[in-house]
C-alpha cells in the first residue's frame, strides 16, 4: 500500500524478532509503522485478514541467484526469475555476477545490468560485483556505485567469462573490500583436489551419479574453507562461504568462529532436502557444484543449523536449459551444474526442518534475517518490525502439496523437486505493503526496486 493511508495485516501466527504470536502489523508509505496487539486496529485503517491456519512472516531474503541477463537471459532472466521469488515468499534477490554477459566484474558492467532489471522485477533485487583476477582496481568503484557484496569463485566457475581466482588475488582484493566494509561471498573448492579427482575416475561411467559425486571430493570444499579461515584472520577481512556442502569444513568453521575469525557460512534447501544416495544415475537435474552428498553428511549440516555454525539457507537458484542440462543423455560429465529451486526453497526447508522439531522462527531467521543481514540490508529487509519494508508472506506451514514444473515460474523447466512432496504452500506475498502474489495469481505489474548499497 503505497499511499498515506494505513494498511493493517494482522495474523494468530505472526513470526517478529519477539517470537510467534498474535499481532497486527501496521503499514504506512509502504514500511511497518509499528506491530501491535491483535486487535488495535484504528478507525478507517484498511485490514487484511491472514487466516488462522497461516503464519504471517517477512518476506525471505535470498542472497544467492543467478539470473544470468542480459546475455544468457534464455536460461533465466529478471522477469521469470522475480515471478518464481514472489510465487515462493522470496521480496528481495541478490543477483550472483557470473552468468551474465558481460560479467558484473566492473562499474560499466553492474551499470549493464541494472538497465536490463529496470521495470521486470517483481520483488527486490540487489547486485553483487564480482572478484576475478585483474580487477581489483574495480572493486572500490563498484562498491560505490551500489554493489552489496562481491563473490569469487576459487575454481573454474564453468564460464569464461567469470576466471577463478587464487591465493594471490585474495590477499589482494581481501584488504580493499575490508576497507570498504564489503563482504566476499566465496565458491570454496579448491583446483588441485577437483583435477586428482578427475584423474582418479577417468574413465568411469558418466552417467552414474556416484561418478559425479567423486569428481568433487569433500577435500576440495574442506582445504578452501581452511584457505578462507586463514587470509580473513590474518587480513582481518570478512568472508562468506557460499553455498556449504561438506560437513568435513564445520570443525574448521567453528574453531574459527571460537577465534573470533570473521567467516560465516550458508548452505542450500537441496542440501539438506536431498541425500546421494537418493540420487538416480542420469538424473542430471541433481547436478551441482560442489555436488549432495550423502544422508550422514546431510544430517550433520542441519545440526551445524541447529547449532547457529551455519547460520542462513539460500538457493543458489542456477538454471540453464534442457539441453544444456542433458536431460535426454543424462550424462553428469557433460551436464550444466545448477539447482533450479527459488520457488520452493521455503517449502524444502521447512519439510526437513519440522521433521527434526525445528520452528517457523528458525526458518524465518535462516531464509530471513541473516542473509539481509550478511548484504547489509538489515534495516530495510529480513524482519517485521517499524522500520522495515513491509515485505511479508502469508504461508500455510501444514498444507502438502506435490510439485509440478508446470506450476513453477521460473524459465526452463527442469528441477530435481519435480514430483516431490513438500509440505508449506506460500498463499500471499506482499512488497512493500503491496500484493504482488495471491494464490497463484500475480496482481498489478511489476513493482520490485533495485536495491543499491546507497539506499541501505
Amino acid at each position: 500500500m503505497g499511499g498515506s493511508r494505513e494498511l493493517v495485516v494482522r495474523a494468530r501466527r505472526v513470526v517478529t524478532p519477539e517470537g510467534l504470536g498474535p499481532r497486527s502489523v501496521h503499514v504506512v508509505g509502504g514500511a511497518v509503522a509499528r506491530v501491535a496487539a491483535f486487535d488495535d486496529v484504528p478507525p478507517g485503517a484498511a485490514i487484511e485478514e491472514v487466516g488462522d491456519d497461516l503464519v504471517l512472516m517477512a518476506g525471505l531474503v535470498d542472497t544467492h541467484v543467478h539470473v544470468n541477463e542480459p546475455g544468457r537471459t534464455e536460461w533465466e532472466g529478471f522477469a521469470s526469475a522475480t515471478r518464481a521469488a514472489a510465487a515462493g515468499g522470496v521480496t528481495t534477490i541478490v543477483d550472483m555476477p557470473l552468468n551474465s554477459v558481460p560479467a558484473t566484474t566492473s562499474v560499466r558492467a553492474l551499470e549493464a545490468k541494472a538497465r536490463a532489471a529496470e521495470g521486470k522485477c517483481w520483488v527486490d533485487v540487489g547486485l553483487t560485483g564480482g572478484v576475478v583476477p585483474g580487477n581489483a582496481g574495480e572493486l572500490a568503484p563498484m562498491f560505490r556505485a551500489g554493489a552489496l557484496a562481491f563473490k569469487c569463485f576459487l575454481a573454474d566457475s564453468g564460464v569464461d567469462e567469470f576466471r577463478h581466482v587464487g591465493e594471490a588475488d585474495l590477499e589482494a582484493a581481501l584488504p580493499l573490500l575490508a576497507s570498504a566494509g564489503a563482504p566476499l561471498l566465496v565458491h570454496a573448492e579448491l583446483p588441485g583436489p577437483l583435477a586428482a579427482a578427475a584423474a582418479a575416475i577417468a574413465g568411469d561411467d558418466p552417467r552414474a551419479y556416484a561418478t559425479y559425486l567423486a569428481s568433487r571430493p569433500a577435500r576440495a570444499e574442506d582445504e578452501a574453507v581452511e584457505l578462507l579461515i586463514r587470509l580473513a584472520d590474518r587480513l582481518r577481512a570478512r568472508a562468506h562461504v557460499v553455498h556449504l556442502s561438506s560437513a568435513g569444513a564445520l570443525p574448521l568453521l567453528r574453531r574459527a568462529r571460537d577465534a573470533g575469525v570473521a567467516i560465516t557460512a550458508e548452505t542450500c534447501p537441496h542440501y539438506l532436502h536431498f541425500a546421494a544416495e537418493r540420487i538416480l544415475d542420469g538424473a542430471t537435474a541433481f547436478k551441482c557444484a560442489p555436488p549432495i552428498r550423502g544422508e550422514a553428511n546431510r544430517a550433520l549440516l542441519w545440526d551445524a543449523l541447529r547449532e547457529g555454525l551455519v547460520d542462513q539457507v539460500v538457493t543458489d537458484h542456477s538454471p540453464s536449459t534442457a539441453p544444456l542440462k542433458c536431460v535426454d543423455s543424462g550424462d553428469f560429465a557433460a551436464a550444466w551444474g545448477g539447482i533450479a529451486g527459488l520457488q520452493l526453497g521455503l517449502a524444502a526447508v521447512w519439510t526437513e526442518a519440522r521433521a527434526r522439531g525445528r520452528t517457523v522462527v528458525d526458518v524465518a531467521r535462516w531464509m530471513g534475517e541473516r542473509p539481509a543481514a550478511l548484504v547489509g540490508l538489515e534495516r530495510r529487509k529480513g524482519t517485521i518490525a517499524a522500520g522495515r519494508d513491509a515485505d511479508l508472506v502469508a504461508w500455510a506451514p501444514d498444507a502438502p502439496f506435490v510439485v509440478d514444473v508446470a506450476r513453477l515460474e521460473h524459465k526452463n523447466k527442469v528441477t530435481p523437486y519435480h514430483g516431490e512432496e513438500l509440505v508449506g504452500r506460500v498463499r500471499t506475498t506482499w512488497l512493500r505493503g503491496e500484493r504482488v502474489y495471491d494464490q497463484g495469481a500475480f496482481a498489478g505489474r511489476p513493482r520490485g526496486e533495485l536495491l543499491l548499497r546507497g539506499d541501505r
